[in-house]
């Protein structure tokens, strides 16, 4: 963990971000607890229901349902922030003794990986919702419609995507930054 330097403004953003990037990051960070307090809601439903069904024969009517529609939009909302506030696993073995400027040019190009991947899995949502909406379809017990679940997980993939082009966009400046300080020192 990089600590600040003394006397460094700390803003609780990484290195390299501007009044955008923080604002995506609070955002991010939002969703992601709400997408972590779906889970503990889904946890609890999950033992009310394993126990209902243990000791009285009355599990929760449709939990397996509310589980799976539930868990698809929470994990949805947890990507934008993890790479944002950098905890993507980063595999650095090889890279380890490439220049800043390198490592950061690699970083980014991983960032617009995943924006790209973010952009593609929301349009690929989206018209799957349509097509699920058009279709009618719902779920077998609760009779919910399908396509609500798929909707709900429609901003945390977009989040997604802004946060690996605004991640590509900090890493291209940190980048361009190394090589500045490095033919200044030369």
């Amino acid at each position: 963990m990089q600590e600040p330097l003394p006397g460094a403004q700390d803003t609780g953003a990484p290195a390299g971000f501007g009044p955008a990037g923080r604002a995506l990051l609070a955002l991010s960070k939002l969703l992601s607890i709400v997408g972590g307090l779906v889970f503990v809601l889904l946890v609890t439903m999950s033992i009310v229901s394993i126990t209902g069904r243990k000791l009285a024969a009355s599990p929760v009517p449709g939990d397996v349902e509310l589980l799976q529609m539930s868990a698809a939009f929470a994990c949805a909302c947890f990507f934008a922030y993890c790479h944002l506030a950098g905890g993507d696993v980063k595999v650095d073995f090889f890279t380890q003794r490439l220049s800043p400027a390198a490592n950061h040019g690699l970083d980014a190009f991983g960032s617009l990986l995943f924006g790209l991947m973010g952009a593609a899995l929301w349009w690929r949502g989206a018209a799957g919702m349509l097509t699920v909406q058009e279709s009618g379809e719902t779920s077998v017990i609760l009779g919910w419609p399908v396509w609500i679940a798929q909707a709900l997980m429609l901003p945390g993939l977009a989040l997604m995507a802004l946060a690996g082009f605004y991640q590509a966009g900090v890493h291209l400046r940190l980048a361009r930054a190394s090589n500045t300080t490095v033919e200044l020192q030369s």
